[in-house]
């Protein structure tokens, strides 16, 4: 990482079928090896099996799962004088989105489920009605962040 000055954001462009940077953002993160087309197929399926089993608006349910996964705070490690605190600090808006999403697809590929679409819906279900394993995450790290609210002083 260049000490001089940070990365310049990259231009993304928005997904075929909704329009939206977000959904572009969740395909990219579920792509592996570079295989667009198949994280695609399998975003879109998603939201497919989404609409069928809740028959509302597969957006409005991605929306809704990503900001119930996103967590407001989170701990940092600082040293201070030889000990390491657990530091609980505020997080920035691009940090809980790609938070949300990372843990999103993490808890999707531990499900059981057979095919990756059925997981991934699944999961966006559980997150949009607030039960699954990725609002699980973001309540253990809230609960850690609680836990440590006696070393905010050593907030930077």
């Amino acid at each position: 990482m260049s000490r001089r000055h940070s990365a310049e954001k990259r231009e993304i462009n928005p997904d075929p079928k909704f329009g939206d940077l977000v959904v572009t953002k969740f395909m990219n993160a579920i792509m592996l090896h570079g295989k667009k087309s198949v994280a695609e197929s399998i975003v879109y399926g998603a939201f497919d099996s989404v609409q069928a089993k809740a028959k509302a608006e597969p957006l409005a349910i991605f929306h809704q799962a990503l900001e119930n996964i996103a967590p407001h705070v989170e701990v940092r490690s600082r040293r201070v004088g030889g000990a390491t605190y657990q530091v609980p600090v505020d997080v920035r808006p691009e940090r809980r989105q790609a938070l949300a999403i990372r843990w999103l697809i993490t808890a999707a590929r531990k499900r059981n489920e057979t095919t990756m679409v059925d997981r991934l819906s699944g999961e966006l279900m559980d997150a949009s009605n607030n039960r699954g394993s990725a609002v699980k995450k973001r309540e253990d790290t809230h609960k850690m962040a609680d836990a440590n609210r006696a070393f905010s002083h050593y907030r930077w």
